[in-house]
């Protein structure tokens, strides 16, 4: 009989993505579906006494029934109403102890109380163990913050805890985290510390050597170190694996590191390209983006068959309702081939919440709608109602049926067709399934 302690972690998601006992998760988004790094981080840190079992809502429901001793919950700003209804089930009406972690109980401790026992602040692995004793030994405290993690020696995860076949073909996997900008709208530099960190490049190196030939490393910026960065490449260059990450623009203008990275296997790249306004990139704190050379930049990358997946964020104070198509006219003829553009999001911990909840310019504090879609917050250029509208005509337009062919023609001129076909056509046909399902078409 196994006598270990049962904890039970819990991934929440939007209505829309949600698991019930109705519906399955559909197959047309299964590309979307790969970051549970950090859940199995923390099943990684649980001692050996504990038994962990990781529930996503985006492919199963929860069994409120369960006989988990203890439950967990970490969530982001968006998934908070979610995670407080799943906390409240718990504690009120099973009688179930409950801990809760992520960025937004990390940010909002004491609102996060209101529905838990207790609170993880911070990364994960410095804690659990200590909640984990204090729990046993019944005296659990109410929030616990043991700052950043060595990730040196970091455990290895079990990624047999997670539904692999129902997640993107591609292993997840971390090298580094946090990132050394301090860009206003981020969360992730006040989640980390403003701290960048790496781990041994050999420990990633044998940690590679177990996975298979498609790898997404989750690392904030990969290029952060480009030093590390380059030792990291070298040494992935003899594994023969096929992989995908985020980085800055940056990359584009250290030729030694592009071309390592194309050697190494790289074949797409997340870029933070986020406004085409320099004084916009600017009052983000973001000027070592240099938006002249955009252009220049995706070229850099297509030059050594790399993918350009752009991240583009409307709302700007210096955004006009031109913005829209001044936007769509670079993406098009830069010939990047996906498309992330999300609603400026002014996420609670970020400077950029302060900054315009003081200028009393915050009009929205239901969590919920911190999703990347909705505007919570009062433009200066535009009114709210523009800037839904405008986001969702780029985004209309780059994934129309005609965009979408004419894209994957270009692409065969500087992408290999085992990209085209593995990446960038599932990308698109899933984020215009995305779309379809949102009602922008």
């Amino acid at each position: 009989m196994d006598e270990r302690l049962k904890f039970l972690l819990i991934n929440p998601t939007a209505p829309e993505w949600r698991i019930t006992a109705a519906n399955g998760p559909r197959k047309k988004t299964q590309i979307f579906r790969y970051s549970m790094l950090s859940s199995l981080y923390v099943a990684a840190a649980m001692p050996a006494s504990v038994k962990t079992k990781i529930v996503d809502e985006d492919v199963e429901a929860i069994d409120f029934n369960t006989d988990a001793d203890l439950v967990g919950i970490s969530f982001m700003t968006f998934n908070a109403p979610r995670a407080y209804e799943i906390a409240d089930e718990f504690r009120n009406r099973h009688s179930k102890p409950v801990i809760v972690g992520g960025y937004h109980p990390s940010f909002l401790p004491e609102e996060a109380l209101g529905h838990a026992d207790a609170v993880c602040i911070g990364e994960a692995e410095n804690n659990v163990p200590r909640m984990i004793e204090d729990f046993m030994a019944g005296r659990l405290r109410r929030t616990y913050r043991n700052g950043s993690v060595d990730l040196k020696g970091l455990p290895v995860p079990d990624r047999g805890l997670i539904k692999r076949g129902l997640y993107a073909v591609v292993d997840t996997v971390q090298a580094t985290r946090g990132c050394p900008q301090r860009c206003t709208f981020c969360s992730i530099t006040t989640f980390f510390g403003q701290k960048f960190r790496s781990r041994p490049v050999d420990e990633v190196i044998e940690e590679l050597k177990q996975l298979g030939k498609y790898l997404l490393f989750m690392d904030d910026n990969i290029i952060s170190d480009a030093d590390y960065a380059k030792d990291l490449f070298e040494k992935m260059a003899p594994l023969g694996k096929i992989w995908f990450s985020q980085c800055s623009t940056r990359v584009a203008y250290n030729k030694e590191l592009l071309s390592l990275a194309h050697r190494s296997g790289c074949r797409g790249l997340f870029v933070g390209f986020e406004s085409l306004s320099q004084d916009g990139l600017r009052d983000w704190n973001k000027s070592f983006n240099r938006a002249k050379d955009y252009a220049w930049v995706v070229k850099q990358i297509h030059s050594k068959r790399i993918g350009v997946c752009a991240a583009i964020v409307f709302g700007n104070d210096s955004d006009t309702p031109e913005v829209f198509p001044r936007t769509l006219e670079f993406l098009v003829s830069a010939n990047v081939d996906v498309l992330q553009a999300t609603v400026l999001t002014p996420f609670p911990g970020t400077p950029l919440f302060d900054e315009l909840d003081r200028a009393g310019r915050i009009v929205d504090k239901n969590w919920g709608h911190y999703d990347f879609r909705h505007v919570v917050f009062e433009p200066r250029m535009m009114s709210r109602e523009d800037l839904v509208s405008g986001h969702d005509w780029v985004l209309s337009r780059f994934y129309s049926r005609g965009s979408l062919a004419r894209r994957f023609c270009n692409e065969l001129t500087y992408l290999s067709p085992s990209t085209i076909l593995r990446a960038t056509v599932p990308l698109n046909l899933g984020y215009r399934s995305r779309l379809s399902a949102d009602g922008t078409f």
